[in-house]
């Protein structure tokens, strides 16, 4: 028995220690990119920009680069202090204890438990939240967000993860503690059906708690907007305007829903930066996903990435060592699904990598769409010239931060990948309306 004892407390220590290589790895390795990518910031205004953004925007756009990864520097290493003097003091055994005192039998216990866990960590990120917003995103002239906004948008998603969270995890622990070896897979079908209708209910139920949609006037843009989806063969549930700009003046668009239930939907911001042509051009980036299914592939990864943590979730319940890591004294299901995630986050880390590079596979792709036929190339280089700007995005990006965490290529790069197309030899003489 003292053998077995000594076996299991030098295992114990072996998992706490990959835990906290886990932990300080990606902390140091996100300062690294972080630094990298100040120093790539150059003073001069790239070329394809001389003209576009004076040296006064250009110089702001680069301090916000570096304000916001100063500040997420900050937050990060705030953030990784508390988590481990938390793991280290046995945080998590005692919050268990707490929980445990209800005697609400185990599937209750373990939604009491993880949406405690989930409470601590939003009241830790609050004031980082209220930071970037009213200070950060003001300073730089984004923010349009009132306090009742703030305070509204909490409590709207609370709320819904309750709605909608409890029941899934709910459904979870009960699969893991009574359906045996093949829980995983009857967590992964029941995800997946869910998954699939919530992206039929988002754009009808949800999305609206958070904003106005309306639709977008007669006139020539939809006019444009129309006759594109037509001779797309696209059919379309409506065109909608977004008050993005309560919150915001960031630009954005965007598609949702599938079926009847498509929409295209312009932030009200956009709208008032992007002429007719480029907005079109815009919109014809978003369908070009459509047209090469990078929706349906994005979808079968994701579910796959769910498939997978499921099962090997299912090899590590009941892993007295791994418990043992965290000081727990009893075993769960909800407490190895906590645990699980930080044994889980390399692999889910190189994972989020090779979904990265796949996804600016897709936009370039989808830039390739959108540049035909002739001539709206040159709306979309120019929308994205404004889109860039009025967003003070990061111009000149190191390499290293586009690999590891750039879902979309630089726009510079996507610029270059456009004039390199073909069908901008051909400067068209075509109305892009056609």
């Amino acid at each position: 028995m003292k053998k077995k004892i000594i076996t299991i407390e030098k295992q114990m220590n072996n998992w706490l220690l990959l835990i906290l290589v886990f932990l300080l790895g990606n902390y140091l390795l996100e300062q690294l990119l972080s630094y990298l990518n100040i120093k790539a910031l150059v003073s001069k205004v790239p070329e394809e920009f001389q003209g576009i953004i004076d040296a006064e925007e250009y110089l702001k756009s680069q301090e916000y680069t570096k304000v916001t990864s100063q500040f997420g520097l900050v937050q990060s290493t705030v953030s990784i202090l508390a988590l481990i003097i938390f793991l280290l003091a046995g945080g998590f055994n005692s919050l268990d204890y707490c929980i445990r005192s209800f005697n609400q039998g185990s599937i209750v216990n373990g939604i009491l438990y993880i949406a405690s866990l989930l409470l601590l960590s939003s009241i830790l990120s609050l004031p980082f939240s209220l930071y970037s917003t009213f200070v950060i995103e003001e300073r730089f002239g984004f923010n349009n967000t009132t306090i009742k906004t703030f305070c509204t948008d909490i409590i709207k998603g609370a709320f819904l993860s309750i709605l909608i969270g409890t029941p899934i995890l709910y459904l979870v622990l009960w699969f893991f503690e009574t359906a045996g070896d093949f829980a995983w897979l009857y967590c992964w079908t029941g995800l997946t059906l869910f998954s699939v209708v919530l992206q039929f209910l988002a754009p009808v139920l949800i999305m609206p708690i958070f904003n106005k949609f309306t639709p977008l006037e007669d006139g020539i843009l939809k006019e444009k907007i129309l006759n594109f989806a037509r001779n797309a063969s696209f059919n379309i549930q409506g065109i909608y305007t977004m008050d993005g700009s309560k919150r915001s003046s960031k630009l954005n668009a965007f598609f949702t829903g599938f079926g009847k239930f498509r929409k295209i939907v312009f932030y009200d911001t956009l709208l008032e930066k992007l002429d007719s042509d480029e907005i079109v051009a815009v919109l014809a980036h978003e369908m070009g996903h459509y047209k090469h299914g990078h929706i349906f592939k994005m979808m079968a990864i994701s579910i796959c990435h769910t498939g997978l943590l499921l099962f090997l979730l299912s090899l590590f319940i009941g892993n007295e060592n791994l418990f043992a890591a965290f000081q727990m004294e009893h075993l769960s299901v909800y407490g190895a699904l906590i645990f699980f995630s930080f044994i889980f986050s390399p692999l889910n880390f190189l994972l989020g990598i090779a979904v990265n590079i796949l996804s600016r596979k897709h936009e370039f792709q989808a830039d390739r769409y959108a540049a035909n036929p002739p001539g709206r190339g040159t709306a979309l280089i120019n929308g994205l010239k404004k889109l860039s700007v009025a967003n003070l995005s990061n111009l000149t990006p190191h390499p290293a931060m586009v690999f590891f965490h750039y879902s979309h290529p630089p726009v510079l790069a996507r610029i270059r990948a456009l004039r390199k197309n073909k069908n901008m030899e051909k400067e068209s003489m075509i109305p892009l309306s056609q």
